[in-house]
């Protein structure tokens, strides 16, 4: 069948996992029964060994093919449209209470043509545990049962399906307004032979509650202002991210899709990253969403009571808790498009990023403001920590990037240090809680000069990646938007300009996007190149908005940015991690990263437009 582009791929979720549907009506990413279980059909990453969920017209000849989400939800409708008729696919995931754990945990696809007579084809080729794990496929009454040794699925049907080795098939056709519904569900240990499958009027039931939970979840939106489509798009993505049995927040749903095609930039991003989490926390708090934030507070503070001695947080963690995230490679996957090493896990795990600590103490300062009031117990967990970096801030680290180079002193993770230990001042004087305010305010002044001297860089003219560097690198025009620097500071916007140059001149930006920095000129152990990191992008438009509020040209050149910026979305508005040379999505998808910095660079730039239209 081939490789789809990943930009023609949809997401349908329930807060515990995801699938992905392509265009064309195929189901070829889902771990199940979490976003960090093995996978069920992973044909995205190797299309003959990955196993897929497809339905789709018989004969593709002169097929157009649509997708849309149902207005303001994540229920997907895949519409083909040929001279046999008009058909459509209704995906959805039916959506649970967090601690739930009873309901329906699956699948629905309910088929369904609107005009004329269609034939269709199914085939469900699952392969357990990333093709690793055999299964047996045995067919019953309702459809078809696959049993492997860690888990079991049952696929219902009201047609008799037909065995293709380890999977099934199905030929079928339905007329105008005949509907016929398909539903993959586990099968609990222990149940035997019980009949499997669930009514046509449940299925409608369940229609109906999964539409009504996000219509009533959107429904707390407070965002009002221009781009409000693509604004509450991206906040149903970010929702669709957090697993809600712990308010663990996932950096995306996917592992292993390529940054660049061919290219062994691989990585596996389906655990909870703190400082992803914690972004993710501060957009939806912006837009009127605090349960999430409560969610993950807890969840942070949970790890804060498994710290040892004096040690600090780890960088990320399973999204049940866990510490370990073994990273290894499945030499048996061929990768999207053949972009191989495949890789499961992830040993950043094991990296030291200093700049975590800034990132979660702005959505705990933030939270507090405009959530609920923190808790003593929680804070003496922040004292505790900024106690322990007031100690180890000065050490080199991998920061944000996650370099495998090996440590340096990175500017962004100082800055984020000073982050911490400022947004931690402020809390510590809002609530009056007990402090060690002289140490930690002699910490930040020193972190805030330290960087002045030596992250800035009189030949460029810029701040650079690591102190010693002459490199720009895309995470400096964070400085403006944590209020490390003044947004129109000659040495901000110098910085500025200097990464909206061309990588031919040394800069970071091609036609508006940026780069997180020059590969070639600061090698960061991997090989081969990448594309533009659209959080990057998002940053600029939103330090552009910041200084333009005292120079409109710049603020002319945001909104430039930043509407180019939204032609670049897919068909239903989700974005991967980077844009390729071709306008193509590249890396995992859809990507948290992405969907925040968009969230918070709508937000602000409508802010600086004001009135204007």
């Amino acid at each position: 069948m081939g490789y789809l582009p990943i930009e023609n791929y949809a997401v349908i979720g329930n807060l515990r996992t995801v699938a992905l549907v392509g265009i064309n009506g195929s189901i070829d990413w889902f771990c199940f029964p979490n976003f960090d279980s093995p996978s069920v059909f992973a044909a995205i990453l190797d299309e003959r060994k990955g196993g897929r969920f497809r339905i789709g017209p018989a004969s593709a000849d002169g097929v157009v093919y649509k997708q849309m989400y149902w207005p303001d939800t994540n229920v997907l409708i895949t519409r083909f449209l040929s001279d046999q008729g008009v058909a459509e696919i209704v995906d959805y995931m039916p959506v649970s209470a967090p601690r739930a754990q009873t309901g329906f945990h699956g699948l629905i696809r309910q088929v369904r043509v609107v005009r004329g007579r269609v034939a269709f084809h199914l085939e469900c080729y699952p392969a357990f545990d990333y093709g690793r794990d055999r299964h047996e496929t045995e067919l019953v009454t309702g459809g078809a049962r696959f049993r492997s040794s860690q888990l079991s699925l049952a696929l219902a049907s009201d047609r008799p399906l037909t065995q293709d080795g380890s999977g099934i098939v199905l030929d079928f056709s339905l007329g105008a307004e005949e509907t016929l519904s398909f539903e993959l569900h586990p099968i609990e240990p222990g149940s035997g032979d019980q009949p499997i499958g669930i009514s046509e009027e449940r299925c409608a039931t369940l229609f109906a509650q999964t539409v009504d939970y996000w219509h009533s979840w959107i429904g707390h939106c407070t965002y009002t202002g221009r781009w409000r489509e693509m604004v509450r798009r991206s906040a149903l993505v970010l929702k669709l991210l957090v697993f809600a049995p712990t308010g663990a927040i996932v950096a995306a749903p996917t592992c292993s899709l390529p940054e660049a095609l061919g290219g062994t930039r691989n990585w596996d991003y389906r655990y909870t990253w703190l400082r992803d989490a914690a972004f993710t926390v501060y957009s939806l708090i912006r837009i009127g969403f605090t349960e999430e934030a409560a969610r993950f507070m807890e969840w942070v503070e949970a790890r804060c009571r498994e710290l040892d001695g004096d040690g600090g947080l780890q960088v990320l963690y399973r999204i049940d808790g866990r510490r370990e995230v073994a990273e290894e490679t499945l030499a048996h996957f061929e990768g999207y498009c053949g972009s191989a090493p495949v890789r499961i896990g992830n040993g950043a795990c094991k990296q030291l990023q200093l700049d975590i600590y800034g990132e979660l103490m702005d959505s705990v300062y933030l939270y507090n403001k405009y959530g609920m009031p923190i808790s003593y117990e929680m804070w003496s967990y922040v004292r505790r920590l900024m106690n322990w970096l007031c100690i180890n801030w000065k050490r080199e680290d991998e920061a944000i990037w996650e370099v495998r180079s090996g440590r340096q002193h990175f500017v962004y993770s100082r800055v984020m240090c000073w982050v911490a230990l400022d947004r931690a001042l402020r809390l510590a004087d809002k609530r009056s809680f007990p402090a060690d305010r002289a140490r930690w305010l002699e910490t930040r002044d020193e972190i805030y000069d330290e960087i002045q001297k030596c992250g800035w860089s009189e030949d460029r003219k810029s701040f650079v990646q690591y102190y010693g560097s002459e490199s720009l690198d895309a995470s400096a025009l964070i400085m403006p938007l944590v209020f490390f620097m003044a947004p129109t500071d000659p040495r901000m916007l110098s910085t500025i300009e200097a990464i909206r140059q061309p990588p031919s001149q040394r800069g970071l930006v091609s036609d508006s996007f940026v780069y997180r920095y020059n590969v070639e000129e600061t090698p960061d152990g991997l090989k081969g190149r990448e594309g533009t990191f659209n959080m990057c992008t998002f940053w600029l438009v939103e330090a552009l908005t910041r200084a333009g509020k005292v120079d409109r040209g710049r603020l002319a050149d945001a909104r430039l940015i930043f509407e180019r910026m939204l032609g670049y979305a897919n068909h239903v508005g989700l974005y991967a991690e980077q844009t390729g040379p071709r306008g193509e999505a590249l890396g995992n998808f859809p990507q948290a990263f992405t969907h925040l910095a968009l969230i918070s660079a709508a937000f602000n730039l409508d802010r600086a437009l004001g009135g204007e239209k």
